[in-house]
């Protein structure tokens, strides 16, 4: 953002200094820095606040300071709805960028996040539109765009300013009923930047694109060239986009790389920064030919086997054992060109820049295509081809170094780097590698991964050998080991070589087991690109969305809570909005579901198996998976989530196993069920007491609300037992805490046993049984949610419904870490702790 003048001379900061302690607050104080000259565009934020309750900062910069207004609703789309804006002290621009955490006591106490930002242009003279009380403008964010408009609506001698936010009516404006942009994308545009809506959702004719004639350069800045560049990099994608302007491309399985020219002299670099100019000396002589005297150039090499990038004959070329005459070169950006630094140039106009430079460059260097099909189409294409992935790139996105949410890679298959940790000798003899142990990194540990033991011949076998031997060490490498099959132990049981974990492999596999092992593996090759201690886990392949169109709810309008009002399309927009926390808790688990088809004062019913679902998408299992039973389902998509709730489903309770290891449970649940008469602190406490022995135990518990009156305590666990034994250890415990503290436990169901007293069910830990699931609602006034939290929240929760439809996902916007991060990699065993109950 630019200043027109000195902060300091605004006689509206004195009050916003004032109002703080600037040692005790993190906000950022009155710049006291001269003012910058240049001209450009002022900048807009929108800041959501929660302080005590929610409500939206709009602030606009003018005169070297951010107009601010408190907007309790928040800015709407909708021309119809005039949000009130409160007219508060002027901040400093510094301001725009804070996100953190005001401490109590202080004013305004409570979280701020970034939810929107951007630039905007007064229509008319703003400085008079603000004396007069009537400012129109232009907005250009990332969730927000088109003319608006603020109105005063109190005289001057009114103890408060207050005035009207509104919608013009342009190309932008959309009715509440249809899109409500506070719920639809609620999080921090820092924590997860989006671009600008105008980018993502042009209401004009689109720029040139690709190979057309106009290329728009305009926001290309002259700058020396980068000494070094960071590139850009792609975040996993679970599911492919539904909306928004994306330019796709092939994800290419070579070795990313970024060429650097300086006065024509080409050096070739990999993405961590290692110089490779020697080791492919004729490609950068190719690159040298290109009519271009200064450049970072993005690409990735490959070489093509049948037309198809082969991973392992790059392998092969880079080690000399193939002529890297066949290495080719795709390049898909261009970020740096002549002299002018192309970062903030859209993408759209980087490619065009750069399709233009490799006409006629040879076939060794080459333009990465994009594709004009829809992305599900092209997808599909991509797996039958066998082809790694897609590259999602968002047209107008500036390129940014790191990780972003403007650059997405969807996985047709399963595949990524893991850390070589030992291996077996092929036949018990030495010379040839039989299979290799892998892990990953995580919280800077490095964990068990399994292993592999296919996808090379007996030559690489033998050069895997002389890679790996010398790096043996006498015992296992890992932080944390996983559990595995009883195959395993047998098979390979003493035969392992541990080797010190510097060595990364690229591996293709089917899935991630419970135990957090892969799958039906297949060695690529290695990676010698990437550092082993920057291997981490990913998450699994991409969804395709159906090609047939978007859901439609059907009676959106039917009210499903008659005591807050909320409608059946409120409730399939929650669990659209809480579908990427909500999948991991229901994903290949069992479930049951109740339905609610005129709402919850009305009739409602389970439904447990798959005769007639109804509900397009969901896994109905084969029968063999529970004989003598009717056909298990699952909820493992997006698409079948909103499916179930498009069918009415509020609710969704979970086994606690999984479709893999159907009768050993994974998990057991400790479900604190308050009696009549018992305050909601002796239920805090009884969890507490519950943490407490569990711990005493060894066993690590986690933490979250039940949605209804009152907590479920989780313990995670290898599945190793039958539910039998996991159930009896659940009984004993129980009884145990009943016995000990008998003021405050029953171990007896029934209304009149637990009377003054919680009651922790045991029950739910028999097969077949079932809990609600995290984020599901319940099917009581209110419509509370299952919230996962930390204990460390435990003293702070009001009650085990503190989060409902309507608030939830507004409380998980503020969260930058997840309570149960750790929940999936702590498989616990049983063993021990049931001898120490006995």
């Amino acid at each position: 953002m630019t200043s027109a003048r000195d902060p300091t001379s605004s006689p509206h900061l004195s009050r916003y200094r004032k109002k703080r302690d600037f040692l005790i607050t993190p906000e950022p104080a009155a710049s006291t820095a001269p003012p910058s000259s240049a001209d450009g565009p002022l900048g807009f934020v929108v800041q959501k606040h929660w302080a005590g309750r929610l409500h939206y900062d709009f602030r606009l910069e003018l005169d070297g300071v951010l107009l601010s207004w408190a907007v309790p609703k928040g800015p709407c789309y909708d021309p119809k709805e005039k949000r009130l804006a409160v007219h508060v002290e002027d901040h400093p621009v510094d301001y725009a960028d804070f996100e953190g955490t005001i401490p109590p006591r202080q004013y305004g106490a409570g979280t701020v996040l970034v939810w929107d930002r951007g630039t905007w242009e007064p229509v008319g003279d703003p400085q008079a539109g603000m004396k007069a009380g009537k400012l129109l403008f232009r907005l250009h964010g990332e969730k927000l765009a088109g003319l608006w408009e603020l109105v005063r609506i109190t005289k001057p001698e009114d103890r408060q300013d207050q005035w009207m936010l509104f919608k013009k009516r342009d190309a932008w404006a959309r009715p509440l009923a249809d899109y409500d942009v506070i719920k639809a994308l609620p999080d921090s545009v820092i924590e997860k930047p989006l671009g600008l809506v105008e980018a993502r959702e042009p209401k004009a004719p689109k720029p040139a694109r690709s190979g057309d004639p106009q290329i728009d350069l305009g926001a290309a800045m002259p700058a020396p060239l980068p000494a070094k560049l960071e590139p850009q990099r792609a975040t996993l994608a679970s599911s492919l986009p539904t909306s928004g302007d994306w330019i796709t491309e092939a994800k290419l399985d070579g070795y990313r790389l970024l060429a650097r020219i300086d006065k024509g002299r080409v050096r070739l670099f990999t993405s961590g920064g290692h110089d490779w100019t020697r080791k492919l000396v004729s490609l950068a002589a190719e690159v040298e030919k290109l009519p271009v005297s200064s450049a970072w150039l993005d690409g990735e090499i490959v070489v093509l086997k049948d037309g198809l990038p082969h991973f392992g004959a790059l392998q092969d070329a880079m080690d000399g054992a193939a002529a890297d005459q066949d290495i080719v070169f795709f390049l898909f950006d261009l970020p740096y060109c002549d002299g002018k630094d192309l970062r903030n140039v859209p993408l759209w106009a980087r490619r065009a820049r750069l399709a233009e430079l490799l006409e006629g460059a040879g076939e060794r260097i080459r333009f990465s295509q994009d594709f004009e099909a829809p992305a599900a189409q092209i997808f599909d294409a991509a797996a039958e081809l066998g082809l790694e992935g897609l590259m999602l790139k968002q047209r107008g996105a500036r390129y940014e170094s790191g990780r972003t949410q403007t650059w997405l890679k969807a996985k047709c298959r399963l595949r990524q780097e893991l850390v070589i940790c030992g291996f077996t000798a092929r036949g018990g003899q030495a010379g040839e590698v039989g299979s290799l142990l892998l892990g990953y990194y995580a919280d800077g540990a490095l964990r068990d991964a399994g292993s592999v033991g296919t996808g090379w011949d007996a030559r690489t076998a033998r050069n895997l050998w002389t890679r790996v031997a010398p790096l043996e060490v006498d015992a296992a490498p890992y932080d944390v080991a996983a559990a595995r099959p009883r195959r395993w132990s047998r098979r390979a049981a003493g035969r392992e070589h541990w080797v010190r974990p510097e060595l990364v492999a690229e591996i293709e596999f089917a899935d991630w087991t419970t135990d957090g092992l892969i799958r039906q593996a297949s060695f690529k090759g290695l990676r010698v690109d990437k550092p082993a201690r920057s291997v981490v886990r990913e998450g699994g392949k991409t969804e395709a969305p159906s090609l047939s169109p978007a859901l439609k709810i059907t009676h959106p309008e039917r009210v499903v809570d008659p005591s807050t009002g909320v409608t059946k399309a409120d409730l399939v927009r929650y669990y659209e909005s809480v579908g990427p926390w909500m999948l991991p808790h229901l994903k290949a688990r069992p479930l049951a579901m109740v339905r609610a088809p005129t709402g919850i004062a009305g009739e409602l019913f389970f439904q447990k198996h798959g005769e007639r679902t109804g509900m397009p998408g969901l896994t109905v299992h084969d029968r063999a998976l529970w004989p003598k039973h009717p056909p298990l389902l699952s909820v493992d998509t997006m698409d079948a989530l909103l499916s179930a709730a498009q069918m009415n489903t509020v609710e969704f309770h979970t086994w606690n196993s999984t479709v893999r290891w159907l009768d050993k449970p994974d998990r057991v649940i400790f479900d604190l069920d308050p009696g009549e008469g018992v305050k909601w602190g002796h239920v805090q406490e009884a969890a507490l007491l519950v943490h407490t022995l569990l711990s005493e135990l060894g066993l690590q518990a986690w933490l979250k609300t039940s949605g209804g009156k009152g907590l479920h305590v989780v313990v995670p666990l290898a599945p190793r037992l039958g539910y039998e034994p996991v159930k009896a250890f659940s009984q004993a415990f129980v009884r145990h805490l009943a016995k000990a503290i008998p003021e405050r436990f029953s171990a007896t169901s029934g209304a009149a046993n637990r009377v003054g007293k919680v009651y922790v069910d045991f029950l739910r830990n028999g097969m077949g049984q079932t809990t609600i699931a995290a984020f599901s609602a319940r099917v009581r006034p209110g419509l509370g949610v299952s919230m996962p939290v930390s204990w460390e929240q435990l003293a702070e929760l009001k009650s085990g419904s503190q989060w409902t439809v309507q608030t939830a996902r507004e409380y998980l916007s503020f969260q930058s870490q997840d309570p149960w991060a750790q929940y999936g990699s702590a498989a616990q065993s049983l063993a021990s702790a049931i001898k120490r109950l006995k």
